[in-house]
């Protein structure tokens, strides 16, 4: 029995001779997760995180940033184009037609006077439309009340341009080089109260509203024809009437006794008259409101009639010799 029990450990430490030599990698990942066993150090007594530091790691160069894998390439493309878009200016187009049709603004929203305000500057219910080189009026929203289109290139005013604009009260096309407005244009505006067409080429003063306040229509070419027999006569509320330079022969009567201003100066009146503004069948009226009267750089001599004037609260300007 003793016998069988030496062999047999014999034989056990044969086998445990025999077996292979188990390396320091290998006993510590058979110890991995034993609280016992110290995972900051390696069999040479480094530290651990050294020795593994950038194994199977992806190499970053130092600046350089790695990509957003989140999003998607395409959609940055997209963002960009929207910028782009966004950045190109809007700006509608008037589109020119012949003389009494209605002109066409193209661009978004080209209804009238929402795209009008898109070419020309809208404050409430002003449009002011001031040297864009317009060649004709554009459409106007029917809560105009004032409208300027100055030193632009209209050449024409047809009736259509200002057609149910009942609250429209200033018009003012100072410089466009305008020679043609065809009749009533202006005369169906029931709340117009200012017309300013100064600086064009007009030879026909169109028929007014009543409602007139102030008609500038100086420096034209009115001559002995261009304004109506008696065209200011029913305007009872007409404050200034302005004339000046357009080779008018004579003085427009009658004109209302609301009138506080007249300028006709530099035209070729050559005579002034006992009633053009007084009444010479009453000597105690006193035309009281006219204060301004301009008749110089006319060929006229106002001392020969004092009496033309006499009614008047001061005397006009003029040539006196």
């Amino acid at each position: 029995m003793v016998t069988l029990r030496l062999m047999w450990g014999f034989l056990v430490l044969c086998v445990v001779a025999a077996s292979p030599r188990r390396y320091a990698r290998q006993a510590e990942l058979d110890n991995y997760g034993n609280n016992n066993v110290d995972l900051d150090l390696n069999e040479d007594g480094d530290d651990v995180y050294d020795y593994y530091n950038g194994i199977d790691e992806p190499q970053i160069e130092i600046g350089t940033l790695s990509p957003d894998e989140d999003i998607d390439p395409s959609h940055h493309a997209s963002l960009e184009e929207e910028e782009e878009e966004e950045e190109l200016p809007i700006k509608p187009q008037l589109i020119p037609s012949g003389f009494g049709e209605s002109g066409t603004l193209m661009g978004p929203s080209a209804q009238g006077g929402m795209a009008t305000c898109m070419l020309c500057t809208c404050l409430v219910g002003s449009v002011y439309c001031d040297d864009l080189k317009l060649d004709r009026v554009p459409p106007l929203s029917k809560e105009t009340t004032h409208f300027y289109a100055r030193y632009n290139k209209i050449a024409g005013i047809s009736k259509s341009d200002f057609a149910n604009l009942n609250k429209l009260k200033r018009i003012d096309l100072t410089s466009n080089g305008i020679s043609r407005i065809e009749d009533d244009a202006f005369f169906g505006l029931p709340a117009l109260e200012e017309l300013i067409l100064r600086e064009n080429s007009i030879r026909q003063l169109p028929a007014l509203a009543p409602s007139m306040t102030l008609i500038d229509a100086s420096h034209n070419q009115l001559g002995s024809t261009g304004i109506q027999r008696e065209a200011f006569k029913d305007m009872s509320g007409l404050l200034y009437l302005y004339l000046t330079d357009n080779n008018i022969d004579h003085i427009p009567v009658p004109l209302p006794d609301s009138l506080r201003s007249l300028h006709l100066q530099n035209n070729n009146i050559q005579m002034i008259h006992e009633d053009t503004f007084c009444n010479p069948h009453d000597l105690n009226y006193i035309r009281n409101s006219l204060e301004d009267v301009r008749l110089d750089g006319n060929p006229i001599n106002l001392s020969r009639t004092p009496q033309a004037y006499i009614c008047l609260p001061r005397i006009p300007v003029g040539a006196l010799i």
